[in-house]
This record gives structure tokens, sequence and C-alpha cells, in this order.
């Protein structure tokens, strides 16, 4: 298992390619091989990115195995285990764990709005199976958000909880979470990379990442190096991209601008749906400003 201590840096909140309904596993493999080409320093399937809500059971697991096969070692593999169901969320995690990922994704159990305390008994049992685990709160998809005090509990608490994707968007839960444990923080927002790593973050799984890898590692590099000149001029370059990625719902246009570049189909799952044309040549322009090279 590679070293939980490499949980840093650029990691990619991959999509998951489809060709006429189906995963496209060929374009799968060679996004894989363009992201540790371009420097990511960890792959994460089956994340909101990689519309992991209307993947079945059976892909859920077949695509973090394929993930797995096809990295061989070379990078962490952190899988999106998470559920509302906790019995669903400890059998994923003990596929993936089985299969060979070095860490899981878990994210807040969306819709059933938990207590605090059954947040942290859900991430217990999660425990069990004993696979590092990196928390996910991103109170805007869930609903419900982790407060610092139960972060800090699953932290001392429970062994394999190792990092949290912090995609709250507050600073401030940041720097009291950086404060009262010693827990990783990664981004879970690119244009929020730099600002959290200013109070303690080291890294970001990033949705950017999957078209332009090579700008977001130097990103992270600059910060891990504390060049925060060179960072902070990193960030304005990328940062209308960062937000164009979001001009609807992830990871709409993140697949919309991968198909421009001829990296994928533009196939989402309903109820995703492809980018609206008033969306488009915006999103265009933007990949062009940066010197993406657009084949559709």
């Amino acid at each position: 298992m590679t070293n939980t201590q490499n949980l840093h840096g650029s990691m990619v909140a991959i999509v998951t390619p489809f060709a006429d309904g189906q995963v496209d596993y060929e374009t799968m493999g060679k996004l894989i091989e363009f992201q540790i080409e371009g420097g990511t320093q960890g792959i994460v399937p089956c994340g909101t990115t990689g519309e992991s809500p209307t993947l079945s059971h059976i892909e859920h697991g077949e695509v973090i195995e394929f993930t797995i096969k096809q990295v061989a070692g070379r990078v962490p593999v952190i899988a999106g285990t998470g559920s509302n169901s906790t019995s669903e969320a400890v059998r994923l995690t003990q596929r993936a764990k089985d299969a060979g990922a070095d860490a899981c994704l878990i994210v807040n159990p969306y819709y059933n709005k938990p207590t605090q305390h059954g947040m942290i008994e859900h991430m217990k049992r999660i425990g069990d199976v004993d696979l590092p685990i990196v928390l996910y709160n991103i109170p805007g998809r869930t609903s419900i958000e982790m407060t610092c005090e139960t972060i800090v509990t699953m932290y001392n608490d429970i062994g394999p909880v190792v990092a949290i994707k912090e995609a709250t968007g507050k600073l401030d839960l940041a720097s009291e979470i950086a404060s009262a444990c010693d827990i990783t923080i990664l981004s879970g927002d690119d244009s929020l990379t730099l600002p959290l790593a200013s109070v303690g973050a080291k890294g970001v799984i990033s949705v950017l990442a999957n078209i332009l890898p090579g700008p977001v590692r130097s990103l992270c590099d600059a910060i891990a190096a504390d060049d925060f000149t060179v960072a902070r001029e990193m960030h304005q370059k990328l940062f209308r991209l960062f937000k164009g990625m979001f001009a609807e719902t992830n990871p709409i246009p993140i697949k919309a601008a991968m198909a421009m570049a001829g990296m994928i189909r533009n196939e989402l799952r309903l109820p995703m749906t492809p980018l609206s044309e008033p969306c488009r040549q915006p999103l265009a322009n933007l990949l062009e400003e940066f010197g993406v090279e657009l084949k559709a």
C-alpha cells in the first residue's frame, strides 16, 4: 500500500467516460495515463466528478478496480466509496480495499441528514474495514456539514481517518481544523487550493486537472516549495478556468471541456445533461486563451 503521507499535492477527481451508455474503459485508460504523464499525484475515481450517483453498484466496483490496475502503484488511488447507507459504504470500501486501493474517500451521508453522532458512528463502521479514510465534507451536495469537533473526534478515535477533503468553502473551518489536530487537509475546490494552503492544506482533489494536470501540479509544487509569489501568479492565471468548470453543475462543464479537446465523448447520465448552449462558447474561449487545442 502506498504510504498515506503521499496523499498530498495535485490529485484528480477523475471523470468517468461513457460511450453509448456504457463505461468507456478504453478511454478511461487513456485518461489515467494522461494524468500520470501530466504529473498528477493521486487518482480519485468514483467521486462526484466521476458521476458515482448514477453508476450501478457493479460498475462502481469495476471502475475502481480498473483504475487500480491501470495505475499499477505509480500514484495513490483514493476510491470514492461513500454512501448514505452505512452498510453499502462498508461493502464498497471493503471491495476497494480488496482490489488494492490506497485509501477511500467518504462523503457525508447525504439526504437522510444524520446527527453529528450519527456521522461518527457511520465512520466508525467504515473504519472497521481498516482502509485509510479521506473524509469528504461537502454540505452543498449533502445538506449536512461535519463540525470541527466531529472531524477532530473522527481523527482521534477512528484510526484509519487520515485526511479530509474540505469543500465547505469556509477558511475559518479549515483554520479551526488545522489548529485542533494534524489531519491532512486537502482542498475540495480548485479555486480555494491556494487560500486553503495559506492555513495549512496540503493539496487539492481537482476537477480542472482532468484537462490541465500540468498547471495544477505546478500550482501545488509552488505551494509545497513555499513560493507563494509563483503560486499566486498561477492561481490568478487559472482562476477564471477554475470558476468556469462550475458554470453549471459539476461534472457538466469539465466533460464539455474535455469533449471540446477531443479527450472524451460529451456524454453524461441523466439527470445530468450536456452543457447548455449559452455556456459553451464562453468555456471554449477560456480554454483557447489558456492554449488548449479544441477539436470539437
